[in-house]
């Protein structure tokens, strides 16, 4: 086992996934590291859409993004960044070997095979676990500015505020709106005011919720970045939605969370928190997940 005062770190990389939620869920490792080596400078390659999840960690050093979309999927230009420094450390949670590419002392990776028995953030940990003790109970992080909650306090008056996310992705993912509705109905008592949140391609999934739900409801989809969306629901009592990245982002505010799965494997990609809860949909289809089901998940969450 490595020992910071020993063998001297002083330069890591560590190399991050491309969505949201995955890159939330590799917050773990990065924050290990910190722990492990707390004088070492941290560089992080991100995606492009994942970038902000790191933006605000204060013990950051440079963030290289890798652009999917570019030449070559982006490892040339990356490459060329990346060679100008030799690392002590690379941390790879990728699976494609571009750290054996790098100027390293050391390196750790992924495994391409990934065992289906273990949460994704145990698998990322586990890239670590010959480097140093890792902590009792880790979690995932999020790192806010004070202009990310004055956003949220602008927005969110006190009191007691459920959000939801009605979109994510594709239609197989997406929980009808109408029920979502009946949801924010049933639980109108419990609440000062519900909020919608996702991007710009969730506004028709909000307006189909809006549309079902005879309470009044905020509706912000569109209208925040990722670190703003995850602010506001800091400020909330409990996030229910797809399986998507708010809910991760939920999760690393430690809001409570109640994800809704069709297609994939809620055992290994739900939110990694303690107060996380998640339904299933029979034959992996979401109009099988009942307004009961989601209410009675939604009230022992609460309690």
């Amino acid at each position: 086992m490595l020992c910071c005062s020993e063998d001297g770190l002083n330069k890591i990389l560590f190399i991050s996934l491309s969505n949201i939620g995955d890159a939330v869920m590799t917050t773990p490792v990065l924050y290990e590291l910190h722990l492990a080596w707390p004088g070492a400078t941290i560089d992080i390659v991100a995606g492009q859409r994942s970038q902000p999840v790191f933006e605000h960690c204060p013990w950051r050093g440079e963030i290289f993004i890798k652009n999917k979309k570019a030449w070559l999927r982006g490892y040339p230009s990356l490459l060329l960044k990346l060679w100008r420094t030799r690392y002590d450390l690379v941390v790879d949670l990728r699976t494609d070997g571009f750290a054996w590419l790098l100027r390293a002392g050391q390196r750790r990776h992924k495994e391409p095979r990934r065992r289906q028995d273990r949460h994704a953030v145990e698998e990322h940990l586990s890239v670590i676990t010959d480097l140093t003790e890792l902590s009792p109970d880790p979690r995932t992080h999020l790192w806010l500015s004070d202009s990310n909650r004055a956003f949220a306090e602008r927005t969110l008056d006190h009191g007691h505020w459920l959000a939801i996310g009605p979109g994510c992705g594709g239609p197989e993912k997406v929980w009808p709106g109408d029920r979502y509705g009946a949801v924010i109905d049933a639980l109108s008592d419990r609440f000062n005011g519900v909020v919608l949140l996702g991007g710009s391609g969730d506004r028709d999934y909000a307006r189909h919720v809006t549309d079902s739900s005879d309470t009044t409801i905020l509706d912000l989809t569109g209208q925040t970045g990722i670190l703003e969306a995850a602010a506001v629901m800091e400020r909330c009592e409990l996030f229910i939605g797809s399986d998507s990245g708010l809910g991760h982002l939920a999760g690393a505010v430690n809001t409570p969370t109640l994800t809704l799965f069709g297609v994939g494997q809620p055992h290994r990609y739900r939110p990694w928190q303690e107060r996380a809860e998640w339904l299933a949909g029979d034959n992996e289809d979401m109009r099988n997940i009942h307004v009961d089901a989601v209410l009675d998940a939604a009230r022992r969450l609460l309690a």
